[in-house]
C-alpha cells in the first residue's frame, strides 16, 4: 500500500517552489494534495501537472492572512473529499531590511503571512482534524526558527514563533490523535532565495558569489544548498507518522549549518 494511500494533504504556498515539490511527492506515494495558493492559475497549473501523472489533485485560491479565504479553501476541501488529514502551512515570504530602517507595514505583512497564516490554515482544518480522531500538521520553519541573521527581524520572529504554534498544538492536539511539527531548512535556492541574493549583495556591499559562499553557505558542512526534495523528505516523515511520538518535535535539514 502507497504510503499516503488516499490521504488528503492541504499544502499553502504548493504552485511554486517547496510546496509544489512537497505536492508532487505527496502525490507520488499515493496521497491526494491540495494546491492552496495565492495564484489559483498557478496552482491549476501544478494540479493538472499532476493529475497527468495519474494522482488526483485540486486547486483551491487561498490568500492564507484572509480568514474567509482560508475557511472556504478548507470547506471547498471537505466538500469534495470529506476530510484533511494533513496541513502543510508552508506560505512565506521574505523581505530583508536592517532593523533600524524597517518598514512597520513590512514587518506586519511578513508576520502576518507567516504567524496568522499558519494560525488560520491550522484553526480551519483543526475541527475536522479533531472530528476524525486524525491529523499530521506540518509547519515550514527555518534554520531562522534557532538562529538568527542580520537584516531578517521579522522573519526570524515568525519562525521562531511556529516553533512556540506546534508545541502548543501537540498539547491541545494530543487527545484528538493530532501530532504538530516544524520542518527548518537552511538556505533552498527558490525564487524566495534567488530574490534575496543581489538585495542582500547591495546592503552588505559585497558580490552576489560572497552572499551564497560567505553568508549563506559558509556554516554548512559541505558547502550546498539544502534540496527541495531533501525539505520534502522531512515534511512526509512527519505527515506519514504512525503515532503523535514524534508530536512537538522540529527537524533542521540544514546540510550542518545548524546542528542541534
Amino acid at each position: 500500500m502507497a504510503r499516503f494511500d488516499k490521504r488528503v494533504a492541504i499544502i499553502t504556498g504548493a504552485a511554486s517552489g517547496i510546496g509544489k515539490e512537497i505536492a508532487l511527492r505527496f502525490a507520488a506515494e499515493g496521497g491526494i494534495p491540495v494546491i492552496a495558493d495565492l495564484n489559483l492559475d498557478a496552482a491549476n497549473a501544478t494540479a493538472t501537472e499532476i493529475k497527468a501523472k495519474g494522482s488526483d489533485a485540486f486547486a483551491v485560491a487561498m490568500n492564507v492572512v484572509d480568514e474567509g479565504q482560508v475557511e472556504k479553501g478548507v470547506a471547498d476541501t471537505i466538500a469534495k473529499y470529506g476530510k484533511v488529514d494533513v496541513l502543510v502551512s508552508n506560505a512565506g515570504i521574505q523581505i530583508v531590511k536592517p532593523l533600524v530602517d524597517f518598514p512597520f507595514a513590512d514587518w506586519k505583512k511578513l508576520l502576518a503571512i507567516h504567524l496568522d497564516g499558519a494560525f488560520l490554515s491550522t484553526k480551519a482544518c483543526l475541527k475536522h482534524m479533531y472530528k476524525a480522531k486524525y491529523g499530521r500538521v506540518i509547519y515550514m520553519g527555518s534554520v531562522h526558527s534557532k538562529e538568527a541573521s542580520k537584516l531578517k527581524a521579522p522573519y526570524v520572529t515568525a519562525k521562531h514563533g511556529l516553533i512556540g504554534l506546534a508545541k502548543v498544538l501537540a498539547k491541545e492536539g494530543a487527545e484528538y490523535n493530532v501530532s504538530a511539527n516544524v520542518v527548518c531548512p537552511g538556505f533552498v535556492r527558490t525564487p524566495l532565495v534567488d530574490k534575496q541574493i543581489p538585495e542582500q549583495a547591495k546592503e552588505l556591499n559585497i558580490s552576489e558569489d560572497d552572499v551564497i559562499k560567505n553568508v549563506m553557505l559558509k556554516d554548512t558542512v559541505d558547502g550546498q544548498f539544502t534540496t527541495t526534495d531533501e525539505v520534502a523528505d522531512a515534511v512526509l516523515f512527519f505527515a506519514a507518522a504512525k503515532s503523535t511520538a514524534f508530536t512537538g518535535q522540529s527537524a533542521v535539514v540544514s546540510h550542518g549549518w545548524f546542528m542541534q
